[in-house]
């Protein structure tokens, strides 16, 4: 189901709480929200639907993925950038990385971990943070 984009930046200022099974529909709200504004937004966090769980969507190479519980093992090859959210109004510096290792669950609580680069890494980055309560 589509949902509302939350504006509230306290809201988003909090740190999610960890994903569990019973949050599977979470995951199928933000892809369909994500979906439904993929014209101005490459991914989204559950706070984002405020839902505070820390589930992401994210474009990756044109295919929509989802992390349950993401975590950056591993980030090098820093760099500035500018960036903009859905929830927030004008853009920001941010420090990123261009190669990251992610670990994270899938739908079925499976775990994986992979290396991501470039932008779908800038983008995991944005995410993740809003899971950790950083407004970028």
């Amino acid at each position: 189901m589509i949902k509302e984009i939350v504006h509230d930046p306290i809201f988003l200022g909090q740190k999610s709480l960890p994903a569990t099974p019973d949050d599977i529909s979470v995951a199928d709200d933000l892809l369909d929200t994500l979906e439904a504004n993929a014209d101005r937004c490459v991914g989204m966090a559950a706070n984002m639907i405020g839902v505070k769980k820390c589930i992401i969507v994210f474009d990756d190479n044109g295919k929509f993925s989802e992390m349950f519980n993401p975590v950056i093992l591993e980030a090098k090859f820093p760099y500035d950038t500018e960036e903009n959210c859905l929830s927030l109004a004008g853009s920001r510096q941010t420090k990123r990385y261009k190669t990251i290792k992610v670990q994270w669950q899938t739908r079925k609580f499976e775990k994986r971990i992979k290396k991501f680069e470039g932008w779908t890494a800038q983008i995991i980055q944005h995410e993740i943070d809003h899971c950790n309560g950083v407004l970028i």
